[in-house]
C-alpha cells in the first residue's frame, strides 16, 4: 500500500493591502519611548566625550605648523600674511582671553568650540525636524480631505 502524496496549496492571491502602494500609504511606525532615551542617552554620552577630549587632549596638541602654515613656510609666503579680523577675537589662536594658564585657555577654547558646534548642528536637526513635521502633517490633511471627497 502506498499513501497518496499530498499536493501543495497554492499560495493565497495578494490582496490590496499587499501593493506596493498600499505599503508606501501606511505610515512609518513612530519610534516607542524606550527608543528615544536611548538615542537622547547616546547623544549625551557623545557630546560629554567630545567636551572631555576638547578639553584634556586639546592642549597636547603639537606646537609645530600645521598643514597650511607649513606650506606657506617652505613654498616662502608665510611674511605675505594679512592681519585676519578676528585676530584680536576673545578665541583667537585657541585660547580664552583673559586666561593666564595656557593649558586651561586652550581646554576651555575647545570646550566652548564644541559646544557651539553642537548647538548650531543640534538646531539644524531641530528645524529639519520642524519642517518635515510640517510636510507630513500637510501631506495628511490633503490625503485625508481627497479621502473624504
Amino acid at each position: 500500500m502506498s499513501t497518496p502524496t499530498p499536493t501543495p496549496t497554492p499560495p493565497p492571491p495578494p490582496s490590496a493591502a499587499d501593493t506596493p502602494a498600499a505599503a508606501a500609504a501606511t505610515p512609518a511606525p513612530t519610534p516607542s519611548g524606550g527608543s528615544k532615551v536611548r538615542l537622547a542617552v547616546f547623544v549625551a554620552a557623545g557630546l560629554l566625550v567630545a567636551l572631555a577630549l576638547a578639553f584634556f587632549v586639546s592642549p597636547e596638541a603639537s606646537s609645530k605648523p600645521d598643514g597650511l602654515n607649513k606650506v606657506a613656510i617652505d613654498e616662502g609666503f608665510a611674511d605675505e600674511e594679512a592681519a585676519h579680523d578676528l585676530e584680536d577675537g576673545p578665541l583667537a589662536g585657541y585660547g580664552v582671553e583673559g586666561v593666564d594658564d595656557e593649558r586651561l585657555s586652550t581646554g576651555l577654547s575647545g570646550i566652548i568650540g564644541v559646544a557651539v558646534t553642537f548647538a548650531l548642528a543640534g538646531g539644524a536637526v531641530l528645524a529639519l525636524r520642524l519642517v518635515q513635521g510640517r510636510r507630513t502633517a500637510t501631506v495628511s490633511v490633503t490625503d485625508t480631505a481627497q479621502s473624504e471627497a
